[in-house]
């Protein structure tokens, strides 16, 4: 589409490949409308703005994440968090395009019009191929542990390290707090601790996890499939929270005396919004933050999408846009 008066338009250089994408190319969800083009941590240069974008300009490095509009008159845009837009938000692909007939289109592309509203500051001291990440899978996991005031003193649970929880860990960590990460496979330990893990624990090892019962001041959850939760829940400290970031699909049922016996909560987290995600970017900047990324060709998003499946990535998959010319 033309550029708009607010809009400004992004060479894309890197797009990262999310799980999401996957399921939409699938139809996984039964929402996909095709043709899809997938796509949502997006990094580029700016070429183009409309004349009435004031904080961006020809040159500077920039992201769009998984959002391109909301209504921005709700209660929840209004609190800045328009990812949970009360008129539903656009989403970066395979949303309803506000400007053309038909769908959005995403980042696995050479450029991108989007209103300034929804476009991100990149600080210039961060690696930009290995940012792309951080505006799914790092907003994803900064956000609860920024809305829960997560800090020095709390011991904080990490469960499963993928491409979520690698990022879970290396945040707690910099927010000070006493990182754990919690899996069922011990060949991760060696990884977790590179990562900022200051320890590592088995869920599979009973007697370990009897150790840490009623310890954590906090549980990230970014298993991205339904499984039984009670095990962790029997970890919090009372009156603390699990929250889960990675299963969109039921779960196994929830004891309720695990919840009682102790006030205990699970709760639920998605992305974060527009103001969150740039301070999560100025956090990422301060602590050289980023994504531990493997670098591919567009022309081995199919090998890449198994590979995701397969759960054979450390952490997450960049394609390389410049391998799209």
């Amino acid at each position: 589409r033309a550029v708009h008066s607010n809009d400004v338009k992004i060479k894309i250089t890197y797009c990262g490949i999310c799980h999401s994408d996957i399921h939409t190319v699938k139809n996984d969800w039964g929402n996909t409308k095709y043709p899809v083009v997938p796509g949502h941590e997006i990094i580029g240069r700016v070429t183009e703005v409309g004349e009435d974008v004031e904080n961006f300009k020809k040159g500077d490095l920039v992201g769009v994440g998984c959002m391109v509009d909301s209504c921005r008159e709700c209660s929840a845009c209004k609190d800045d968090l328009e990812q949970f837009c009360e008129n539903g938000m656009v989403g970066t692909y395979n949303g309803d395009d506000p400007y053309l007939d038909g769908q959005t289109f995403g980042g696995y592309s050479e450029e991108i019009i989007v209103d300034q509203y929804f476009v991100l500051h990149v600080p210039d001291n961060l690696d930009e191929k290995a940012v792309a990440p951080l505006l799914c899978a790092g907003i994803t996991t900064f956000s609860p542990l920024h809305h829960w005031k997560i800090g020095k003193g709390d011991k904080v649970g990490v469960i499963g390290l993928g491409g979520l929880g690698h990022m879970g860990i290396k945040f707690a960590s910099a927010m000070g707090a006493e990182v754990v990460m919690i899996t069922t496979s011990p060949e991760k330990a060696d990884d977790a601790k590179r990562l900022g893990a200051d320890s590592v624990l088995i869920s599979k090892d009973d007697d370990a996890m009897k150790s840490h019962n009623g310890s954590f001041d906090f549980l990230l959850n970014t298993v991205p499939v339904g499984h039984d939760i009670n095990p962790y829940l029997k970890l919090l400290k009372r009156d603390s929270t699990m929250v889960m970031v990675g299963a969109i699909e039921p779960l196994d049922k929830v004891h309720g005396g695990n919840l009682i016996m102790g006030r205990k909560r699970v709760a639920g987290s998605l992305i974060g919004g527009i103001k969150e995600t740039q301070e999560m970017l100025d956090f990422c900047g301060e602590h050289s933050i980023v994504s531990d990324v493997e670098m591919i060709d567009i022309e081995n998003i199919n090998t890449a999408y198994k590979r995701v499946i397969d759960g054979d990535v450390k952490y997450r998959f960049v394609i390389d846009m410049a391998s799209l010319s």
